[in-house]
């Protein structure tokens, strides 16, 4: 390709000094104002603006100028072919070509990485550095070029480079880091589809594939730059060294991340129990940190090495129904088979209130003041808490023994007096 377009940019400058050439920029002009104006009746047409446009749409959008533009000069070229000297619009041929496959090539990838903010804020300029790239390869300048960044030398220590280098190796590695994340975006979207694998499994196959493809790219990119990759090794010791020392806490979590997400003994959607004063649902688990949501909306941040160096209670690791339990005190005059039968009927009329195991009262103890019942009962929905079932229970309870006259107990106490009939004289004495 480089021997058929070699001749393109000599073809123009030695048509420069000619008087036709400024026919041909007058028709590259117009060629270039009709495909902007084009462009712009295409993103103003009726019925353009009245809904989010499509990936077909927007990626056709990309395309209207430069194909548009093609077309033009192709026709222009054939028309002015006869009478004159075409050179200007045979290296535009080329030049209008490589933006529109550019453009075809790079607009997928946004929605290959549909939340890299990068990628959207420096698409064009990107763009425009792999255009202006291929557009030398297309129109043959890409040897002169090559061949002043290598008179660019220096040296970093032992090591000798020149300009070229630089640039190549930077951009090998861009390219294929690019295409490991694309291709790991692509491994993870069929990861999460997969209804065959643990939710835990899946989370933690796509951030290693994702690092150690990363890693890969990195060191084949460096290998085909010409830089020897062995200079990493002290590098890498050195960060050995580091992470061991000076990130041990951080390490720790990220080893403890992958030992949950690969034995599941914490899953997503799991109701545990860290302390007396934390219990929730388990919303999110990285690498580092477990998300916990607490019924009254807080989400607790909880490192992954405290969840696996001290006990946790896990209320859905293999059943989600959970059992809830109250205690009501009633007097001792009683009737405890009636009460006992108002507590159960009164756990059964609530919805989240499972019927198998079906609720069931008991008798705890002999208080001082009445005695202890307790209600026992099951919910399949611990996430959302049991605050709510208790409350109505209770309710439900406080209306059915009001109505069947059964009393709460308060605190009673007797009082003796020893020694009455002498302290009632001094009394009296005392008095006189």
């Amino acid at each position: 390709m480089d021997a058929g377009f070699l001749h393109l940019p000599q073809q123009f400058l030695r048509e420069l000094s000619e008087p036709g050439v400024g026919w041909q920029l007058l028709a590259l002009a117009v060629c270039v104002g009709v495909a902007l104006w084009l462009q712009w009746r295409f993103h103003h047409r009726p019925g353009a603006g009245g809904e989010a446009p499509g990936a077909g749409e927007l990626g056709l959008r990309r395309l209207v100028f430069p194909l548009s533009a093609l077309l033009l000069v192709l026709f222009a070229r054939a028309v002015m072919r006869p009478h004159m000297p075409v050179g200007a619009l045979d290296l535009a041929v080329p030049l209008f070509l490589s933006l529109a496959l550019l453009r075809a090539i790079v607009f997928p990838l946004r929605y290959a990485f549909p939340d890299a903010r990068w990628l959207a804020s420096s698409g064009r300029l990107i763009a425009g550095v792999v255009w202006f790239c291929f557009a030398l390869y297309l129109t043959g300048l890409a040897g002169p070029t090559i061949e002043a960044l290598e008179s660019v030398k220096f040296s970093v220590g032992r090591q000798k480079l020149d300009l070229w280098l630089l640039v190549h190796g930077a951009a090998t590695a861009l390219g294929t880091v690019f295409v490991a994340l694309w291709f790991a975006g692509w491994l993870e979207h069929r990861l999460m589809r997969s209804q065959n694998i643990d939710s835990s499994v899946r989370a933690v196959l796509s951030r290693a594939g994702k690092s150690v493809l990363a890693v890969i790219a990195l060191l084949v990119s460096l290998a085909l730059a010409g830089i020897d990759v062995t200079a990493l090794s002290v590098f890498g010791g050195a960060f050995a060294v580091g992470l061991g020392f000076g990130m041990k806490t951080i390490a720790s979590n990220y080893v403890a991340g992958f030992m949950i997400l690969l034995d599941r003994s914490i899953r997503i959607g799991n109701v545990i129990v860290i302390d007396a004063a934390t219990t929730g649902e388990v919303k999110r688990i990285t690498t580092r940190y477990t998300v916990v949501r607490t019924p009254g909306g807080t989400e607790v941040i909880v490192p992954n090495e405290y969840l696996v160096t001290n006990i946790v209670r896990n209320q859905t690791y293999t059943d989600s129904k959970v059992r809830a339990s109250l205690t009501v005190s009633v007097a001792y005059s009683t009737d405890l088979e009636l009460a006992m039968r108002l507590m159960v009927e009164a756990a059964r009329a609530q919805p989240r209130v499972l019927a198998d195991p079906a609720p069931a009262a008991a008798l705890l103890a002999f208080g001082d003041n009445g005695i202890d019942l307790e209600l026992g009962f099951w919910i399949a929905d611990p996430e959302s808490g049991s605050g709510g079932p208790r409350s109505a229970i209770n309710l439900a309870i406080w209306r059915s023994f009001r109505e069947h006259g059964i009393e709460f107990p308060f605190p009673q106490r007797e009082v003796r007096l020893l020694n009455a009939g002498e302290l009632a004289g001094a009394c009296a004495k005392a008095g006189s």
